[in-house]
Parts: structure tokens; C-alpha cells; sequence
């Protein structure tokens, strides 16, 4: 699984979401609802109408909460992508965006969209979706997450409810409920260079130069420079920010093989 070239759709399993319950026909997206929250005041549209409200105007619907004893691990993710914080309520959500971020392809999330008010065969009920990304082409994609052990029958509905919504409005829509073996953990480790690194040296020039000859071990690849121990941390930076590739498939070790980007554009 080439670390340079891959999307977010081949990193996670994804959950597929049964309507049974859900009340449809033809009017459903006039009788459905979602309330967003702007510094206005809530804004409450028709469910037909998601993808006309300005997303970037939009606060999460809901506060985060933290309290003693709580079985969730809510926090703040900072997203190289945005620039900015991004609040999580439990450590697969901070995964998910982790992993939005090293794809390159997000443009803005917004946490805790909107709340959705549908209907089922006992009547009218709400659903938060955990995230709506906006991607760089202009497409969005709307995400809930839920490792798949934990999964009830009540969720698959306000997750059929929330995949509806989402095709009506044009996006894309998935519930994440695990992870393709290696991903995260290798995603994390690179993640520790993902910001802005001076290099006065010129170790990423060089590294960049190693790899003309073809591709080579992460230990040899380093073990080239002048500063074995420094050009770790810069060949990590390069292979988050996707100019060399690793397989994400396999564990990262000094063993691992790395490729220029130019080799996995013409692979």
C-alpha cells in the first residue's frame, strides 16, 4: 500500500448501514431536518437542503464535554491541512482525523456537523454524524466512527439515516469501523514531523538525492547523510508529506523500503 500515491477509502474498513427502519418515500428529505449552529443562532434546513448551508460558517453543534469518570477520551487534534485545532470525542475519531490530515486532500472538518432529525417506524429521532470534511476539489464527505464490535442495532439506523441525508445532499458518506493492519501505527510515526522543519543542513536535498540512485532501506537511506541521527527526522517529514513512499501495509522499521514519489507516479 503505497504511502504516496493512496486514499483514505484503502486505509479503513468501512461499515455498511442497513435502512430497514428508516420512514422514506418520496418526501423524506422535506419532512427530515438538520440544525446547524452559526454565530448567528441555529440555522434549521430541510434535509433536501444540506449542501446549500455555508459549511465554513458553521460551529460543532454540540459542545465537547470532560468530566471525572467519563468512558470516552474527548481532546484536540491539530491538522497540518487546516492549520488549526480540531475537537474529537473519543481516540478513533482523533484517528480518523489524523489520517484525513496525511492524505493531503482536506481542505477543512468540521467536528460534530449537524444534528439530523429523521424518522423511523417508532417515530422521530436524532443523530450528530461525527465529522463533515470539506476536500480540496470541492467535494464533501460526511464520516461517523464507531469501531464495529460496538455497533448496536440503533446506531446502523441513525447511520442509514445520516448515509441518506448525505447522498441527497451529493456527498460522500462512511462509517469508519477499523483499520487496514499497520496503518495507524505507522501514520502516528510519521506524524511526529509533520510540521514545518528547518533544514539548514541540507539533509532533505541530499536524502531526496539518495533516492535517485533507486529505492533503499529507511536505516541505509539515512545512514548516508553526514548526520545519521538528524536525517531521521527529515526523511520522516518527507514521507509524510507524501515526496518519498513507504508501504503502510508493513511495520516502520530501519528495514522498511522507501521510494521516491517520481518511482510510485510511474509504478
Amino acid at each position: 500500500m503505497r504511502s504516496e500515491t493512496c486514499g483514505l477509502e484503502e486505509l479503513f474498513s468501512a461499515h455498511i448501514a442497513c435502512e430497514r427502519s428508516l420512514v422514506l418515500g418520496t418526501q423524506w428529505p422535506r419532512r427530515w431536518s438538520a440544525t446547524w449552529r452559526t454565530s448567528a443562532g441555529e440555522l434549521v434546513c430541510p434535509a433536501r437542503d444540506l449542501a446549500t448551508v455555508p459549511v465554513l460558517e458553521c460551529a460543532p453543534v454540540r459542545r465537547f464535554s470532560w468530566r471525572a469518570s467519563q468512558r470516552h477520551r474527548p481532546g484536540l487534534e491539530f491538522m497540518v491541512s487546516t492549520g488549526r485545532l480540531h475537537g474529537f470525542e473519543s481516540l478513533e475519531e482523533q484517528r480518523l482525523l489524523l489520517t484525513l490530515d496525511f492524505t493531503g486532500s482536506v481542505a477543512e472538518v468540521l467536528p460534530q456537523p449537524f444534528r439530523l432529525r429523521f424518522e423511523t417506524g417508532d417515530g422521530f429521532r436524532e443523530h450528530v454524524p461525527d465529522f463533515l470534511a470539506v476536500l480540496r476539489d470541492g467535494s464533501r464527505w460526511l464520516f461517523d466512527v464507531r469501531p464495529a464490535p460496538l455497533i448496536r442495532d440503533r446506531d446502523d439506523v441513525a447511520f442509514a439515516a445520516a448515509q441518506e441525508a448525505a447522498w441527497a445532499a451529493g456527498w460522500r458518506y462512511s462509517v469508519v469501523s477499523g483499520w487496514r493492519s499497520h496503518v495507524l501505527s505507522v501514520i502516528d510515526a510519521l506524524s511526529a514531523q509533520r510540521r514545518p522543519l528547518q533544514d539548514p543542513l541540507g539533509l532533505q536535498g541530499r536524502l531526496m538525492a539518495t533516492m535517485a540512485a533507486g529505492p533503499a532501506e529507511f536505516g541505509e537511506l539515512v545512514a548516508q547523510t553526514s548526520l545519521p541521527a538528524v536525517a531521521r527526522a527529515h526523511a520522516l517529514h518527507l514521507l509524510w508529506h507524501r515526496r518519498l513512499g513507504v508501504d503502510l501495509a508493513r511495520p516502520l522499521s530501519d528495514r522498511s523500503l522507501v521510494w521516491s514519489r517520481a518511482e510510485g507516479d510511474g509504478a
